[in-house]
């Protein structure tokens, strides 16, 4: 049985031509019913499975999920809602976008899938780096099984046109040492929201990943 029905993706298509407060309102029962409501018990599931890999994942549904609501402050934007649901499973959840774990987006326009360190502070990069310069294989292995770069490609993330002099030499020999983020991404179909397998799938990018948010968390600390 699928974990949504093909409603979960049409409410955000009508949100998206409604993107008010007042229609909204108004479709509050049936947000709850095809959206809020199965994305926290999705959420659960996904969490439960997650544990089994990390006994430091013990967070609940609420820490995990982002609100629907855009924070509209510092945007031009101000259309109130995000138009589709997203969670990040980490020992940290919301707490700590830069622990590593995976985040997840369902929407009408695709399933994307994230893992990694987003955009970590100062020490935590400096930490990632000399892991990279100490064991430059360590980290190569991380992200070299087939199953990671079928579903992944390489890690992604902007990079620091000037590095300190103690990363020049190895940078020559690994580039990515340069990157100041060090996230992985994919990008699926809409349609698998509907899908059965969601789950198998979530959990097939999970396990892709890991390697990658193991050796991260490390090095971080």
């Amino acid at each position: 049985m699928a974990w949504f029905t093909t409603d979960f993706n049409n409410f955000f298509k009508d949100l998206a031509k409604n993107n008010n407060k007042e229609w909204f309102d108004a479709s509050r029962k049936r947000y709850e019913t095809s959206v809020k409501k199965p994305f926290e018990v999705f959420v659960a599931e996904a969490i439960k499975r997650i544990a089994e890999h990390d006994r430091n994942v013990r967070i609940e549904p609420k820490e995990a999920i982002f609100r629907i609501n855009r924070d509209i402050r510092f945007s031009r934007d101000k259309t109130p809602y995000k138009l589709n649901t997203s969670a990040i499973i980490s020992p940290a959840g919301r707490k700590d976008h830069a622990e590593p774990g995976i985040y997840f987006e369902l929407g009408p326009e695709s399933v994307k899938f994230y893992g990694g360190a987003y955009m970590p502070e100062k020490e935590p990069l400096h930490g990632i780096r000399t892991a990279i310069m100490r064991d430059p294989k360590g980290f190569r292995k991380a992200i070299g099984s087939k199953v990671f770069t079928t579903l992944f490609g390489t890690v992604q993330g902007e990079a620091n046109k000037v590095l300190p002099a103690e990363f020049k030499e190895a940078a020559k020999k690994e580039p990515l040492i340069a990157n100041k983020q060090f996230y992985v991404a994919a990008e699926l179909p809409a349609k698998l929201v509907a899908d059965p397998k969601l789950m198998d799938v979530l959990m097939e990018h999970y396990l892709a990943m890991r390697p990658f948010n193991t050796w991260l968390t490390a090095a971080m600390k």
